[in-house]
């Protein structure tokens, strides 16, 4: 049942480790990821994180749980309904 996966796990944390190993909490997906990139689907909405030599240590979607290492240089959220939509960023910030 759906609803049970919800309401097992519904926060999503994140934590970062002198920017080289961060855990996260409210991973839904891995969309894609390579040693410049990670793409993941979280509760709060898609979020990349972009670095160098990056690695996937842990996985466990039926836990929601992501562990990653590497140098981590940058993370950005983006809401999933918007993400890739057109439109200047005034729009994105205010629509």
């Amino acid at each position: 049942m759906m609803e049970d996966k919800v309401n097992s796990n519904t926060h999503h944390r994140l934590v970062i480790n002198d920017r080289e190993r961060v855990s996260i909490t409210g991973v839904t997906d891995v969309i894609s990821f390579d040693t410049d990139a990670v793409i993941i689907e979280t509760e709060m909405g898609t979020l990349t994180i972009k670095g160098m030599d990056l690695h996937v240590n842990r996985l466990n979607l039926d836990k929601e749980e992501l562990d990653l290492d590497g140098q981590i240089d940058s993370l950005e959220y983006s809401d999933g309904a918007r993400y890739g939509s057109k439109g200047s960023w005034m729009s994105k910030l205010f629509g």
